[in-house]
């Protein structure tokens, strides 16, 4: 799955813009690389959003197959390291 639907399907950020904006802002960081939004996001990689107040690292659990996951869903795809 690419990083930017990604990012939507689990609730990281609220709409897939967003996300393709951050990236094109290098803002968005995938196994310490500067991703960019067609990257593919495979199971135990690590992503990296660099906001003005500090870093937030995700690591992906597994992929979801539906296009949007449920917020108390979350935790079964990201963790928060």
């Amino acid at each position: 799955m690419r990083i930017d639907k990604f990012m939507n399907a689990v609730n990281i950020v609220k709409r897939r813009s967003v996300a393709q904006d951050m990236i094109k802002n290098e803002v968005v960081l995938l196994n310490g690389m500067v991703a960019k939004a067609s990257k593919e996001v495979k199971v135990g990689d690590e992503i990296t959003i660099k906001y003005l107040k500090g870093d937030k690292r995700y690591k992906v659990l597994q992929i979801p197959t539906t296009k949007n996951v449920p917020k108390v869903k979350m935790g079964e795809y990201v963790k928060e390291v």
